[in-house]
């Protein structure tokens, strides 16, 4: 984890899908930052509740609260935002962090399968950058804290770019989300509101889990990776810790790849 040197002390910020995994890490890193955070959680409670706990006791950490919210339901999150702010007073950062995936072979996709996926890892990102720009606009500037209104990190994949069989709905929700974070910042960037992306690769956590404790799959996995290391939760709370803070200020509308170079497909590396 990052050195913390305070860079978003008096800010709030909120993170979904923040129990486990990566989101768990982000919330971590943003809480030593010195940041208020909402850890948000769809049904790991306990989890959630455990992170908010472990900001709480971090002396460098501002606090922390958990909050239950099902990104894709448009009342929740309107709850969430509504929550935070009568706790912690406005949102300064916004994480969109949840997400899932239900694979089938395209010919074999039930539509649930399709739209639960475009619900939780599209519509659940516009639904939270809709409340964040409202917050940030009712609020208004608050320049003892950042240069910025407000900040918007949309958690994509290194597949809004790759294309990847088997996992349609997973891609076309990340290559939709490229251009809902574009869109965004074309049209509110002038208002001093940043919104970007974190596009990881392949990360170590459970969702993966049963590729990198198997030497054999995780040899193969290697192959797409040139750096040749699977990446931590950490790596994405590091980068996204820098996009929250007034460091990356002129960082509007692009994808960071936190991927080892998973993007410059290594396939070609010895000429195809």
């Amino acid at each position: 984890m990052q050195i913390p040197n305070q860079r978003l002390k008096n800010q709030t910020c909120i993170v979904t899908g923040s129990s486990s995994g990566i989101g768990k890490a982000v919330a971590k890193s943003l809480g030593l930052e010195g940041a208020n955070m909402v850890v948000n959680y769809h049904s790991g409670k306990k989890e959630a509740e455990e992170v908010a706990d472990w900001i709480n006791n971090e002396s460098r950490c501002g606090s922390a609260i958990a909050i239950k919210c099902d990104v894709s339901s448009e009342k929740d999150v309107k709850e969430m935002f509504k929550k935070t702010i009568s706790h912690f007073g406005t949102v300064d950062v916004c994480v969109a962090n949840a997400g899932i995936q239900i694979d089938h072979p395209l010919h074999e996709m039930p539509l649930k399968a399709w739209q639960k996926v475009i619900d939780v890892n599209l519509t659940g990102q516009f639904l939270c950058a809709r409340e964040a720009l409202k917050e940030f606009l009712r609020r208004g500037m608050r320049k003892e804290v950042s240069k910025s209104l407000g900040k918007i990190i949309h958690m994509s994949s290194v597949h809004e770019e790759i294309p990847w069989a088997g996992h349609a709905n997973y891609a076309a929700s990340k290559g939709a989300l490229l251009m809902l974070m574009e869109s965004i910042c074309q049209a509110y960037a002038h208002k001093k509101i940043r919104c970007n992306s974190i596009a990881p690769g392949a990360i170590k956590t459970d969702i993966n889990k049963e590729v990198w404790v198997d030497e054999k799959e995780k040899k193969e996995l290697l192959k797409l990776i040139p750096y040749k290391r699977i990446g931590i939760p950490e790596d994405i709370g590091s980068v996204a810790c820098w996009l929250a803070s007034d460091e990356s200020e002129y960082v509007n509308g692009t994808t960071i790849f936190v991927d080892g170079g998973m993007t410059c497909y290594p396939g070609f590396s010895t000429n195809g």
